[in-house]
């Protein structure tokens, strides 16, 4: 995160906002190395924002900076026109970050692995939901198979079961496509799609040329 100096020097806007979440001349340097710079984009609500660039462009370390996860060499990611660096766990509340691991415990059920999560992100759920979440998923009867036994596609299904249970405006995904066949990239595409059309915002990367379904607003950012 920033530290305070920095962050009091830090405009914030004044006036409505338009946008739920705003990139405001961000910069992301690692290794002495530029890897963006200048990047703004206003992000309306019930959108999907699609991230791209070859690899080593930027693109994660740009998820992890709208996470509020990476500090910007310079800018600033705005959610409702306040600083996501000042928001601190009030921001976190707010958005499920999915990364390129499945953040899965292997000695742990899919059951287990998925009430687990939703606790740690504050959110209530039960039993009966987090088994429908799971069969939704394509994992009826593995529900309570430990993780370390399922398949790379299964695990990786059992974690992106978390987003049924996740009623946050902001879903933060890099790569979700990964590894799954045809019945759960359907799956997570109506996911995403319920998503936008409830208002919700979804940041996502993807190597694969996936199309969602229409009627998804969509803007594409090239890195």
């Amino acid at each position: 995160m920033l530290p305070e100096a920095m962050l009091a020097a830090l405009p914030e806007p004044s006036g409505p906002v338009a946008s739920p979440l705003q990139l405001v001349g961000l910069q992301c340097v690692r290794a002495r190395r530029t890897l963006f710079s200048d990047l703004s984009l206003d992000i309306p609500a019930g959108h999907v924002v699609r991230v791209q660039g070859a690899n080593g462009a930027g693109k994660t370390s740009l998820l992890r900076i709208i996470c509020g996860l990476l500090a910007p060499h310079k800018g600033q990611v705005l959610w409702h026109g306040r600083s996501v660096a000042r928001l601190h766990e009030e921001f976190g509340r707010q958005l499920v970050f999915f990364g390129h691991a499945a953040g899965l415990k292997a000695e742990l059920s899919a059951l287990e692995n998925l009430v687990v999560s939703a606790a740690l992100s504050g959110v209530q759920t039960d039993t009966p939901a987090a088994l429908q979440a799971l069969e939704a998923a394509g994992l009826a009867g593995h529900e309570r198979a430990p993780v370390r036994t399922l398949s790379q596609g299964q695990r990786r299904r059992a974690a992106l079961a978390r987003l049924v249970l996740a009623p946050v405006p902001l879903w933060v995904l890099d790569e979700p496509f990964n590894a799954l066949d045809q019945a759960a990239t359907r799956w997570l595409v109506g996911l995403i799609g319920a998503q936008t059309h409830r208002g919700g915002i979804v940041v996502l990367t993807s190597h694969q040329s996936v199309a969602l379904d229409d009627g998804v607003p969509q803007l594409q950012l090239a890195l």
